[in-house]
Protein backbone atom coordinates (compact mmCIF):
# COMPACT_ATOMS: atom_id res chain seq x y z
CA UNK A 1 0.00 0.00 0.00
CA UNK A 2 1.64 3.71 -1.05
CA UNK A 3 2.57 5.79 2.09
CA UNK A 4 1.66 9.56 1.45
CA UNK A 5 4.17 11.76 1.59
CA UNK A 6 2.85 15.25 2.81
CA UNK A 7 3.69 18.69 2.93
CA UNK A 8 5.58 19.30 6.58
CA UNK A 9 4.75 22.11 9.21
CA UNK A 10 8.75 23.11 9.37
CA UNK A 11 8.12 25.97 12.08
CA UNK A 12 5.28 26.24 14.00
CA UNK A 13 3.57 29.22 11.84
CA UNK A 14 3.83 28.01 8.95
CA UNK A 15 0.90 27.15 7.02
CA UNK A 16 2.09 26.78 3.34
CA UNK A 17 5.62 26.79 1.64
CA UNK A 18 6.84 26.46 -1.76
CA UNK A 19 8.35 23.11 -3.12
CA UNK A 20 11.71 24.02 -4.40
CA UNK A 21 13.25 21.05 -5.83
CA UNK A 22 12.70 17.69 -5.52
CA UNK A 23 16.30 15.76 -4.87
CA UNK A 24 14.73 12.29 -5.51
CA UNK A 25 12.62 11.00 -8.85
CA UNK A 26 9.79 8.70 -9.45
CA UNK A 27 11.55 4.72 -8.78
CA UNK A 28 14.19 5.99 -6.71
CA UNK A 29 14.51 3.83 -3.72
CA UNK A 30 15.06 5.68 -0.19
CA UNK A 31 15.57 5.19 3.28
CA UNK A 32 14.47 6.93 6.36
CA UNK A 33 16.87 9.80 7.06
CA UNK A 34 17.41 10.15 2.93
CA UNK A 35 17.28 13.78 1.83
CA UNK A 36 13.44 14.12 -0.46
CA UNK A 37 12.99 17.67 -1.10
CA UNK A 38 14.02 21.24 -0.54
CA UNK A 39 11.36 23.01 1.06
CA UNK A 40 11.32 27.41 0.78
CA UNK A 41 9.25 28.94 4.01
CA UNK A 42 9.02 32.25 4.45
CA UNK A 43 12.24 32.42 6.09
CA UNK A 44 14.59 29.85 5.18
CA UNK A 45 14.89 26.72 2.45
CA UNK A 46 15.23 23.73 4.21
CA UNK A 47 16.12 20.35 3.38
CA UNK A 48 13.22 17.07 3.81
CA UNK A 49 13.98 14.11 5.16
CA UNK A 50 12.28 11.15 4.64
CA UNK A 51 10.83 9.04 7.69
CA UNK A 52 9.77 5.76 5.63
CA UNK A 53 11.82 3.45 3.47
CA UNK A 54 10.84 2.36 0.01
CA UNK A 55 10.73 3.54 -3.56
CA UNK A 56 9.22 7.03 -4.84
CA UNK A 57 5.93 6.03 -6.81
CA UNK A 58 4.77 9.03 -7.50
CA UNK A 59 5.14 12.86 -7.56
CA UNK A 60 2.18 14.54 -7.29
CA UNK A 61 3.67 17.66 -6.74
CA UNK A 62 6.38 19.48 -9.45
CA UNK A 63 9.22 21.16 -7.97
CA UNK A 64 8.77 24.95 -8.21
CA UNK A 65 5.10 24.78 -6.69
CA UNK A 66 4.48 27.85 -4.90
CA UNK A 67 1.70 28.01 -1.94
CA UNK A 68 1.36 24.57 -0.76
CA UNK A 69 -0.64 23.92 2.23
CA UNK A 70 0.53 21.84 5.09
CA UNK A 71 -0.05 18.51 5.04
CA UNK A 72 -1.08 19.03 0.85
CA UNK A 73 0.23 15.10 -0.46
CA UNK A 74 3.31 15.82 -2.12
CA UNK A 75 4.35 12.06 -2.80
CA UNK A 76 3.87 8.27 -2.30
CA UNK A 77 6.23 5.95 -1.48
CA UNK A 78 5.48 2.12 -2.30
CA UNK A 79 7.24 -1.02 -2.01
CA UNK A 80 10.01 -2.78 -3.33
CA UNK A 81 8.66 -4.57 -6.40
CA UNK A 82 5.18 -2.73 -6.07
CA UNK A 83 3.73 -0.87 -8.94
CA UNK A 84 3.01 3.24 -8.41
CA UNK A 85 -0.51 2.82 -11.02
CA UNK A 86 -2.39 5.82 -11.30
CA UNK A 87 -3.96 6.77 -8.01
CA UNK A 88 -6.95 8.53 -8.32
CA UNK A 89 -6.82 12.62 -8.03
CA UNK A 90 -7.65 13.89 -5.07
CA UNK A 91 -10.61 16.19 -4.71
CA UNK A 92 -8.45 19.33 -4.82
CA UNK A 93 -6.47 18.54 -7.48
CA UNK A 94 -9.39 17.67 -9.87
CA UNK A 95 -11.02 20.57 -8.92
CA UNK A 96 -7.98 22.26 -9.43
CA UNK A 97 -7.25 21.23 -12.82
CA UNK A 98 -10.15 22.73 -14.60
CA UNK A 99 -9.91 25.88 -12.60
CA UNK A 100 -5.88 26.26 -13.67
CA UNK A 101 -6.77 26.04 -17.54
CA UNK A 102 -9.63 28.42 -17.74
CA UNK A 103 -7.13 30.51 -15.35
CA UNK A 104 -3.99 30.44 -18.34
CA UNK A 105 -6.96 30.91 -21.41
CA UNK A 106 -8.13 33.99 -19.56
CA UNK A 107 -4.45 35.07 -19.39
CA UNK A 108 -3.86 34.24 -22.96
CA UNK A 109 -6.68 36.27 -23.94
CA UNK A 110 -5.91 39.12 -21.28
CA UNK A 111 -2.83 39.41 -23.69
CA UNK A 112 -5.10 40.77 -26.85
CA UNK A 113 -7.85 42.84 -24.87
CA UNK A 114 -7.56 46.06 -25.63
CA UNK A 115 -7.40 48.36 -22.72
CA UNK A 116 -11.10 50.16 -22.16
CA UNK A 117 -11.71 53.42 -20.82
CA UNK A 118 -13.16 54.23 -17.33
CA UNK A 119 -16.79 53.74 -16.80
CA UNK A 120 -19.36 54.96 -14.41
CA UNK A 121 -20.32 52.89 -11.78
CA UNK A 122 -23.58 51.86 -12.68
CA UNK A 123 -21.28 50.29 -15.93
CA UNK A 124 -18.49 48.76 -13.65
CA UNK A 125 -21.15 46.86 -11.06
CA UNK A 126 -22.94 45.19 -15.22
CA UNK A 127 -19.34 44.50 -15.86
CA UNK A 128 -18.70 42.44 -12.67
CA UNK A 129 -21.77 40.65 -13.51
CA UNK A 130 -21.49 37.18 -14.45
CA UNK A 131 -20.99 36.93 -18.49
CA UNK A 132 -24.67 36.05 -20.11
CA UNK A 133 -24.77 33.20 -22.16
CA UNK A 134 -25.17 33.52 -26.06
CA UNK A 135 -28.12 32.13 -27.28
CA UNK A 136 -28.99 30.68 -30.69
CA UNK A 137 -32.37 28.67 -31.14
CA UNK A 138 -32.48 26.90 -28.24
CA UNK A 139 -28.98 26.22 -27.63
CA UNK A 140 -27.32 28.08 -24.92
CA UNK A 141 -23.14 28.84 -25.41
CA UNK A 142 -20.63 29.64 -23.21
CA UNK A 143 -18.69 32.51 -24.67
CA UNK A 144 -15.24 34.32 -23.41
CA UNK A 145 -16.24 38.62 -23.69
CA UNK A 146 -13.41 38.43 -25.89
CA UNK A 147 -14.86 35.88 -28.27
CA UNK A 148 -18.16 37.76 -28.09
CA UNK A 149 -16.53 40.87 -29.17
CA UNK A 150 -14.47 39.96 -31.62
CA UNK A 151 -17.57 38.00 -33.57
CA UNK A 152 -20.02 40.71 -33.19
CA UNK A 153 -17.54 43.11 -34.87
CA UNK A 154 -17.26 40.34 -38.03
CA UNK A 155 -20.79 39.45 -38.22
CA UNK A 156 -19.33 35.62 -37.25
CA UNK A 157 -22.14 33.06 -36.33
CA UNK A 158 -21.37 31.68 -33.20
CA UNK A 159 -23.87 29.11 -33.26
CA UNK A 160 -21.29 27.30 -35.71
CA UNK A 161 -18.36 27.76 -33.51
CA UNK A 162 -16.91 24.62 -31.60
CA UNK A 163 -15.69 26.06 -28.33
CA UNK A 164 -12.26 24.82 -27.26
CA UNK A 165 -12.46 26.09 -23.67
CA UNK A 166 -13.30 24.80 -20.50
CA UNK A 167 -16.80 22.78 -20.41
CA UNK A 168 -17.01 23.75 -24.29
CA UNK A 169 -16.29 27.61 -24.01
CA UNK A 170 -15.57 29.40 -27.08
CA UNK A 171 -12.53 31.65 -26.71
CA UNK A 172 -10.26 33.68 -29.26
CA UNK A 173 -8.75 31.30 -31.08
CA UNK A 174 -12.10 29.46 -32.06
CA UNK A 175 -12.61 31.79 -34.17
CA UNK A 176 -9.73 31.51 -36.52
CA UNK A 177 -11.57 30.40 -39.55
CA UNK A 178 -15.02 30.54 -38.94
CA UNK A 179 -17.10 32.11 -41.84
CA UNK A 180 -17.81 35.77 -41.46
CA UNK A 181 -20.72 38.46 -42.38
CA UNK A 182 -23.32 36.02 -40.66
CA UNK A 183 -25.84 37.20 -38.15
CA UNK A 184 -24.44 37.70 -34.87
CA UNK A 185 -26.26 35.90 -32.36
CA UNK A 186 -28.15 37.54 -29.88
CA UNK A 187 -27.41 38.04 -26.08
CA UNK A 188 -30.10 36.49 -23.41
CA UNK A 189 -31.21 38.87 -20.79
CA UNK A 190 -28.15 41.26 -21.67
CA UNK A 191 -29.30 44.29 -19.25
CA UNK A 192 -28.42 47.51 -21.38
CA UNK A 193 -24.78 48.95 -20.71
CA UNK A 194 -24.72 52.41 -19.47
CA UNK A 195 -22.65 54.82 -21.37
CA UNK A 196 -19.16 54.99 -20.72
CA UNK A 197 -17.78 58.43 -18.73
CA UNK A 198 -15.68 60.37 -20.90
CA UNK A 199 -12.34 60.85 -19.54
CA UNK A 200 -9.44 62.92 -20.58
CA UNK A 201 -6.48 61.43 -22.85
CA UNK A 202 -3.51 61.03 -20.00
CA UNK A 203 -6.04 59.95 -17.12
CA UNK A 204 -7.27 57.16 -19.43
CA UNK A 205 -3.48 56.54 -20.40
CA UNK A 206 -2.38 56.22 -16.72
CA UNK A 207 -5.72 53.52 -16.26
CA UNK A 208 -4.44 51.41 -18.52
CA UNK A 209 -1.06 51.67 -17.48
CA UNK A 210 0.97 48.61 -16.78
CA UNK A 211 4.56 47.20 -15.74
CA UNK A 212 5.28 46.17 -19.09
CA UNK A 213 4.32 50.02 -20.93
CA UNK A 214 7.77 51.38 -19.21
CA UNK A 215 9.65 52.48 -22.27
CA UNK A 216 12.81 51.80 -19.91
CA UNK A 217 14.33 48.28 -20.71
CA UNK A 218 13.55 46.09 -17.59
CA UNK A 219 12.62 42.38 -16.52
CA UNK A 220 9.68 41.41 -13.81
CA UNK A 221 10.99 39.34 -11.03
CA UNK A 222 8.47 37.13 -8.75
CA UNK A 223 8.68 37.53 -5.27
CA UNK A 224 10.01 34.98 -3.45
CA UNK A 225 8.12 33.90 -0.27
CA UNK A 226 10.69 35.38 2.41
CA UNK A 227 10.88 38.78 0.20
CA UNK A 228 6.79 38.91 0.44
CA UNK A 229 7.02 38.27 4.24
CA UNK A 230 9.29 41.02 4.33
CA UNK A 231 7.46 43.67 2.68
CA UNK A 232 4.48 42.57 5.07
CA UNK A 233 6.01 42.61 8.53
CA UNK A 234 8.13 45.61 7.86
CA UNK A 235 4.42 47.08 6.08
CA UNK A 236 2.88 46.44 9.07
CA UNK A 237 5.18 47.17 11.70
CA UNK A 238 5.78 51.17 10.61
CA UNK A 239 1.77 51.39 9.96
CA UNK A 240 0.99 49.51 13.60
CA UNK A 241 3.71 50.37 15.32
CA UNK A 242 5.03 53.70 16.94
CA UNK A 243 8.29 53.76 16.82
CA UNK A 244 10.37 56.56 19.08
CA UNK A 245 14.49 56.99 17.60
CA UNK A 246 16.84 57.52 20.27
CA UNK A 247 20.18 58.45 18.68
CA UNK A 248 24.12 58.64 20.70
CA UNK A 249 27.71 58.90 19.79
CA UNK A 250 30.04 56.08 20.72
CA UNK A 251 33.40 56.56 20.98
CA UNK A 252 35.08 53.04 19.64
CA UNK A 253 38.91 53.28 20.67
CA UNK A 254 38.82 51.46 24.03
CA UNK A 255 36.49 48.54 22.53
CA UNK A 256 38.99 48.31 19.44
CA UNK A 257 41.86 48.24 21.80
CA UNK A 258 40.35 45.30 23.75
CA UNK A 259 39.51 43.31 20.64
CA UNK A 260 42.78 43.65 19.39
CA UNK A 261 43.80 42.17 22.96
CA UNK A 262 41.33 39.39 22.91
CA UNK A 263 42.24 38.05 19.55
CA UNK A 264 46.22 37.97 20.09
CA UNK A 265 45.34 36.02 23.56
CA UNK A 266 42.16 33.66 21.20
CA UNK A 267 44.21 33.53 18.51
CA UNK A 268 45.76 29.81 19.41
CA UNK A 269 42.24 28.47 19.41
CA UNK A 270 41.20 29.24 16.19
CA UNK A 271 39.12 32.20 17.64
CA UNK A 272 38.21 35.52 16.05
CA UNK A 273 36.11 38.28 18.09
CA UNK A 274 34.25 41.41 15.82
CA UNK A 275 33.20 44.26 16.88
CA UNK A 276 29.93 43.43 15.98
CA UNK A 277 30.19 40.26 18.72
CA UNK A 278 31.23 42.96 21.40
CA UNK A 279 28.48 45.21 20.52
CA UNK A 280 25.76 42.09 21.12
CA UNK A 281 27.27 41.32 23.98
CA UNK A 282 26.95 45.30 25.46
CA UNK A 283 23.19 45.53 23.95
CA UNK A 284 22.42 41.69 26.06
CA UNK A 285 23.82 43.26 29.45
CA UNK A 286 22.26 46.36 28.69
CA UNK A 287 19.02 44.72 28.64
CA UNK A 288 19.17 43.09 31.53
CA UNK A 289 20.41 46.26 33.37
CA UNK A 290 17.24 48.04 32.23
CA UNK A 291 14.38 45.41 32.29
CA UNK A 292 11.61 48.16 30.88
CA UNK A 293 13.59 47.34 27.62
CA UNK A 294 13.61 44.10 27.59
CA UNK A 295 9.56 43.26 26.70
CA UNK A 296 7.39 43.23 23.85
CA UNK A 297 4.05 44.55 23.60
CA UNK A 298 1.15 42.09 23.87
CA UNK A 299 -2.21 44.45 23.62
CA UNK A 300 -3.30 43.68 27.13
CA UNK A 301 -0.50 42.59 28.55
CA UNK A 302 3.36 43.00 28.11
CA UNK A 303 6.16 39.89 28.36
CA UNK A 304 8.99 40.76 30.62
CA UNK A 305 12.03 38.59 29.98
CA UNK A 306 14.57 37.92 32.34
CA UNK A 307 17.26 37.40 29.74
CA UNK A 308 18.40 38.88 26.46
CA UNK A 309 18.07 36.79 23.56
CA UNK A 310 19.26 39.05 20.82
CA UNK A 311 18.23 38.48 16.90
CA UNK A 312 21.30 39.82 14.34
CA UNK A 313 20.35 40.52 11.21
CA UNK A 314 21.97 38.64 8.61
CA UNK A 315 22.08 39.74 4.53
CA UNK A 316 21.31 36.65 2.50
CA UNK A 317 20.63 36.14 -0.93
CA UNK A 318 16.98 36.78 -1.77
CA UNK A 319 16.41 38.57 1.61
CA UNK A 320 17.19 38.75 5.75
CA UNK A 321 17.21 36.85 8.22
CA UNK A 322 17.65 37.15 12.32
CA UNK A 323 19.45 34.04 13.96
CA UNK A 324 19.26 34.62 17.49
CA UNK A 325 22.40 34.67 20.52
CA UNK A 326 20.20 33.17 23.45
CA UNK A 327 21.88 34.41 26.52
CA UNK A 328 23.83 37.34 25.22
CA UNK A 329 23.71 39.04 28.66
CA UNK A 330 25.72 35.34 30.13
CA UNK A 331 27.78 34.13 27.47
CA UNK A 332 31.29 34.52 26.90
CA UNK A 333 32.98 36.83 24.21
CA UNK A 334 34.58 33.98 22.48
CA UNK A 335 30.95 31.80 22.94
CA UNK A 336 29.20 34.52 21.01
CA UNK A 337 31.93 34.80 18.40
CA UNK A 338 32.13 30.88 17.73
CA UNK A 339 28.00 30.81 17.79
CA UNK A 340 27.86 33.75 15.55
CA UNK A 341 30.04 32.69 12.70
CA UNK A 342 28.24 29.17 12.61
CA UNK A 343 25.09 30.87 12.58
CA UNK A 344 25.76 33.27 10.03
CA UNK A 345 27.30 30.63 7.66
CA UNK A 346 23.77 28.11 8.20
CA UNK A 347 21.63 31.26 7.99
CA UNK A 348 23.40 32.21 4.25
CA UNK A 349 22.94 28.54 3.23
CA UNK A 350 19.39 28.01 4.23
CA UNK A 351 20.20 25.48 7.47
CA UNK A 352 19.00 27.24 9.95
CA UNK A 353 16.19 25.18 12.38
CA UNK A 354 13.13 27.31 12.95
CA UNK A 355 14.22 27.88 16.60
CA UNK A 356 17.08 29.94 15.28
CA UNK A 357 15.64 32.39 13.96
CA UNK A 358 12.28 32.37 15.47
CA UNK A 359 11.99 34.60 18.83
CA UNK A 360 14.62 36.79 20.20
CA UNK A 361 13.82 39.52 22.77
CA UNK A 362 15.63 42.42 21.01
CA UNK A 363 17.44 42.87 17.46
CA UNK A 364 20.85 44.34 16.29
CA UNK A 365 21.56 45.65 12.97
CA UNK A 366 24.98 46.80 11.62
CA UNK A 367 25.34 48.03 8.75
CA UNK A 368 28.67 49.80 9.67
CA UNK A 369 30.67 47.27 7.64
CA UNK A 370 29.22 48.91 4.65
CA UNK A 371 30.16 52.03 5.16
CA UNK A 372 26.77 53.58 6.33
CA UNK A 373 27.10 56.10 8.80
CA UNK A 374 23.93 56.64 10.24
CA UNK A 375 20.28 54.46 9.73
CA UNK A 376 16.79 54.19 11.80
CA UNK A 377 16.24 49.90 11.85
CA UNK A 378 12.27 49.53 11.96
CA UNK A 379 11.27 47.06 14.48
CA UNK A 380 10.60 43.05 13.79
CA UNK A 381 7.44 42.85 15.57
CA UNK A 382 6.62 41.17 18.07
CA UNK A 383 10.22 42.75 19.95
CA UNK A 384 10.32 46.40 20.74
CA UNK A 385 13.14 47.53 20.25
CA UNK A 386 16.12 47.19 17.47
CA UNK A 387 19.38 48.64 17.92
CA UNK A 388 20.89 50.24 14.47
CA UNK A 389 24.88 50.53 14.30
CA UNK A 390 26.58 52.50 11.97
CA UNK A 391 29.86 52.82 10.49
CA UNK A 392 33.10 53.95 12.79
CA UNK A 393 34.79 56.63 11.47
CA UNK A 394 37.93 59.05 12.77
CA UNK A 395 36.46 62.44 14.08
CA UNK A 396 37.47 65.46 16.28
CA UNK A 397 36.39 64.83 20.02
CA UNK A 398 36.61 67.06 22.66
CA UNK A 399 38.75 64.87 25.44
CA UNK A 400 38.39 65.37 29.48
CA UNK A 401 39.74 68.92 30.01
CA UNK A 402 38.38 69.93 27.32
CA UNK A 403 41.43 68.85 24.82
CA UNK A 404 40.63 68.66 21.43
CA UNK A 405 41.40 65.57 19.29
CA UNK A 406 40.60 62.91 17.07
CA UNK A 407 38.94 59.38 17.90
CA UNK A 408 36.82 56.58 16.58
CA UNK A 409 33.53 56.75 17.28
CA UNK A 410 30.27 56.05 15.43
CA UNK A 411 26.27 56.86 15.68
CA UNK A 412 24.29 54.05 17.38
CA UNK A 413 20.14 54.70 16.78
CA UNK A 414 17.57 52.42 18.96
CA UNK A 415 14.38 52.04 17.67
CA UNK A 416 11.41 52.05 20.18
CA UNK A 417 7.82 50.39 20.28
CA UNK A 418 6.95 53.44 22.46
CA UNK A 419 3.19 51.47 23.70
CA UNK A 420 5.62 49.45 25.68
CA UNK A 421 8.96 51.62 26.10
CA UNK A 422 8.78 54.80 27.22
CA UNK A 423 11.48 57.71 26.06
CA UNK A 424 13.34 57.68 29.24
CA UNK A 425 13.78 54.08 29.38
CA UNK A 426 14.97 54.07 25.72
CA UNK A 427 17.10 56.82 26.76
CA UNK A 428 18.71 54.97 29.65
CA UNK A 429 19.55 52.17 27.59
CA UNK A 430 21.23 53.86 25.36
CA UNK A 431 23.26 55.97 28.00
CA UNK A 432 24.13 51.92 29.74
CA UNK A 433 25.03 50.56 26.13
CA UNK A 434 27.32 53.68 24.98
CA UNK A 435 29.15 53.35 29.29
CA UNK A 436 29.62 49.56 28.17
CA UNK A 437 31.18 50.53 24.13
CA UNK A 438 33.25 53.05 26.05
CA UNK A 439 34.54 51.15 29.29
CA UNK A 440 34.17 47.47 27.29
CA UNK A 441 36.19 45.72 30.34
CA UNK A 442 32.60 45.54 31.57
CA UNK A 443 31.89 43.08 28.59
CA UNK A 444 34.56 40.35 29.98
CA UNK A 445 33.94 41.16 33.65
Amino acid sequence: MAIEIKMPALSPTMEEGTLAKWLVKEGDSVASGDLLAEIETDKATMEFEAVDEGVIGQILVAEGTEKVKVGTVIATIIAEGEEAGSSPATPEKAAAEPTAKAEEQNKEEAKDAPAEAQVAPAAKAQAAAPTPSVTHGDARLKVSPLARRLAANDGIDLSAVQGSGPGGRIVKADLTGAPKGGAPASVAAAPKAAAPVAVPAPAAKAASASPTDYPTPHEQVKLSGMRKTIARRLTESKQTVPHIYLTVDVRLDALLKLRGELNDALSSRGIKVSVNDLLIKALGIALVQVPECNVQYQGDTMLKFSRADISVAVSIPGGLITPIVTEADTKSVAAISAEMKDLAERAKAGKLQPSEYQGGTASLSNMGMMGITQFDAVINPPQAMILAVSAGEKRPWVFPGDTLGVATAMYVTGSFDHRAIDGADGARLMSVFKGLVEKPLGLIA
